[in-house]
């Protein structure tokens, strides 16, 4: 085994960061954002349905297994996170607005509001004023950051400081203003249902099976599979800044994960990506695959993605330094 990965083994051993942080000062725990809250109780309660055998068919199923590959992968990491946070990329505009469509109906919050979050987490990375760190708990950094007040993630604040070249776009803009947002994500519910619905009809069943159909795709396709791409998302906040291997000394403690990206489409490669933020590629190499990666390159060869950032080769990991050091 390569010494670089004998390397990674000891470290998910003992990869667990010693240091800890206070919660940002600009949190009020006792002032519960209950918009936030109240969707995550809600989706996570209508996920446990699945667990029903009423709710179970495998055209759910499979929905739900490729929503994940089409909402959180496309959506959120290759449209809202590579494209929209660090430019690592660029395609023509109507395939932008498409796939941050699919980001929207992940219910991680409009395009603006990710970004500008995660261009804070990255300029503050690990350091107090981080919105999400897991040196405060693993559960702050996993989902608790969202749950209660933080002013400084007030939208006007941060959207004038992280995100203004999100919201020169007019469709971006909509998305901030009224229904816009939760309309969308209401369409999908009754896109699923409707299509699960549709298909059985035309499938010959009566109208009870086919509403019994058209509620499994909604179940699966909708509520357990945003529940699915919340954690994995959730896991590169948290379980990425403990856990793992690091290769690049980025001055936080962001590692290189290898069960996170396998889950999450190569987001796990995380100490990569805080080294080389702008890179559309989060792994270095063969042996850290990135499947978003490669869904860019595929895209490209369409003509549907251009300007593609490639990893800095001239960037030097912790073990070339000390080799040439040597």
């Amino acid at each position: 085994m390569p010494a670089r990965f004998n390397a990674a083994s000891a470290s998910l051993g003992a990869g667990l960061s010693r240091r800890r942080l206070t919660l940002p000062a600009s949190v009020n725990t006792r002032r519960i954002v209950w918009r936030y809250a109240g969707a995550v109780g809600l989706y996570h309660l209508v996920a446990l349905l699945a667990l029903l055998p009423w709710f179970f068919s495998w055209t759910g199923l499979l929905a739900g297994v490729l929503g994940i590959t089409v909402f959180g992968t496309l959506g959120i990491n290759l449209c809202y996170h590579r494209l929209l946070t660090h430019r690592g990329l660029r395609c023509p505009r109507w395939f932008e607005h498409t796939l941050a469509t699919l980001g929207v109906c992940c219910l991680q919050d409009t395009p603006a509001r990710w970004v500008a979050v995660h261009r804070r987490h990255h300029q503050h990375a690990d350091e107090q004023p981080d919105p999400h760190s897991p040196l405060v708990s693993f559960f702050w950094g996993h989902v608790g950051w969202m749950l209660v007040e933080n002013t400084d993630l007030r939208r006007l604040g941060i959207f004038d400081r992280y995100a203004k070249d999100i919201l020169r776009d007019r469709y971006y803009r909509w998305l901030e203003r009224g229904f816009a947002y939760p309309g969308i994500i209401l369409l999908s519910w009754l896109a699923f249902f409707a299509g699960g619905l549709g298909g059985g009809l035309l499938a010959g069943d009566s109208w009870a099976a086919a509403a019994q159909l058209g509620a499994s795709v909604l179940v699966w396709g909708v509520f357990a599979r945003t529940v699915a791409v919340w954690h994995i998302t959730w896991s590169v906040n948290s379980l990425a800044h403990l856990w793992g291997y690091r290769s690049f000394d980025t001055g936080e403690d962001s590692r290189n994960n290898l069960f996170v990206a396998l889950i999450s489409g190569g987001e796990g490669w995380h100490n990569n990506h805080h080294a080389d933020p702008r890179s559309a590629s989060h792994g270095r190499d063969w042996r850290e695959p990135d499947q978003t990666y490669l869904l860019v390159r595929a895209f490209a060869s369409l003509g549907l993605v251009r300007d593609v950032v490639v990893p800095n080769r001239n960037l030097r990991s912790t073990r070339e330094q000390q080799r040439e050091a040597a």
